[in-house]
């Protein structure tokens, strides 16, 4: 069984590994690559778990073939937004419909705010949960 070092977001691959390496992710690429998967990347100040929609860094890269071109696109979404979540999300068009077939985060912010769980009880003695991330306890620009 793996454990959450540090209260770490885990979305995606690899979530509950250390940060990988720019050695490692360009690997991740070059894999995303030889499956003819197309690439793009991504950023987030609101790391809820269905904010599945975060906002794309440039254009997804169709025809892109060297796995340096799309880490430098990532180290310029780095530069650009150091404080969010950037992830790499590899998306597969085979079958006539866009699928991500991978998708792991290359950046975090410096402090990781986590998650608050909000308890409700209801009629007949039900109870509903409710998830909300500590970082839109603040409007969106002043999070990290």
């Amino acid at each position: 069984m793996m454990t959450n070092h540090g209260n770490r977001l885990t979305q995606g691959q690899f979530s509950y590994l250390p940060d990988l390496t720019d050695a490692q992710i360009s690997s991740q690429i070059e894999y995303a690559l030889r499956n003819n998967y197309a690439v793009g990347v991504e950023y987030t100040d609101d790391p809820h778990p269905r904010n599945t929609y975060w906002e794309m860094f440039g254009n997804p890269m169709f025809d892109l073939k060297d796995p340096g071109g799309i880490l430098m696109e990532i180290n310029n979404c780095r530069k650009a937004f150091p404080q969010h979540y950037i992830r790499v999300t590899a998306f597969d068009s085979t079958q006539g419909v866009e699928s991500p077939r991978m998708s792991f985060i290359v950046n975090r912010p410096a402090r990781e705010p986590g998650f608050g769980l909000a308890r409700t009880e209801v009629e007949g003695r039900q109870v509903r949960y409710r998830i909300s991330s500590y970082a839109t306890d603040k409007p969106e620009g002043e999070r990290y």
